[in-house]
């Protein structure tokens, strides 16, 4: 599993138009699911992202001090296959993309694991499959890019 984090000020997802998730300060999570993965991995970056020490902390002046779990913000989950392209001389190939019939399940799972190890309401997501649009406002900029344990393929 990969996830491209994004600390950020604000972000919403939109899709045909309408607004259809969007959150204040906090984490952009693009999420792209492998062929191989399992839940194992899924406990894994849902355990980094929530205590990943992107935010600072105002009393001591540590940059790096805060989770998004501890300034109680908000995580802005999107599917998003594309991380799992690899280019085939010019054109992009997505072989090894979790397939959609499986990767909707497991997607849903995921955000579930979000929310049950965080807090629902702070959890929010786009729709899985949709052509979306994302808006987002950076704040930093600071984006992290995180694997699971090595695919086995």
């Amino acid at each position: 599993m990969r996830a491209v984090v994004q600390r950020v000020a604000s972000a919403s997802v939109e899709v045909e138009g309408r607004t259809v998730s969007a959150i204040g300060p906090g984490l952009l999570v693009l999420v792209g699911l492998h062929e191989s993965d399992v839940d194992s991995d899924a406990d894994y970056i849902c355990r980094k992202v929530l205590n990943m020490r992107l935010f600072p902390n105002e009393e001591t002046g540590k940059t790096w001090d805060h989770s998004v779990v501890q300034k109680n913000y908000e995580v802005l989950l999107v599917s998003q296959f594309t991380l799992y392209g690899i280019l085939k001389g010019n054109k992009p190939d997505f072989h090894v993309a979790m397939p959609p019939e499986k990767a909707k399940p497991f997607y849903a799972s995921v955000v579930e694991k979000f929310q049950k190890a965080y807090k629902q309401d702070a959890i929010k997501d786009g729709v899985f499959g949709a052509k979306m649009k994302v808006n987002l406002v950076n704040d930093g900029p600071v984006t992290m890019h995180l694997d699971s344990a090595q695919p086995s393929k």
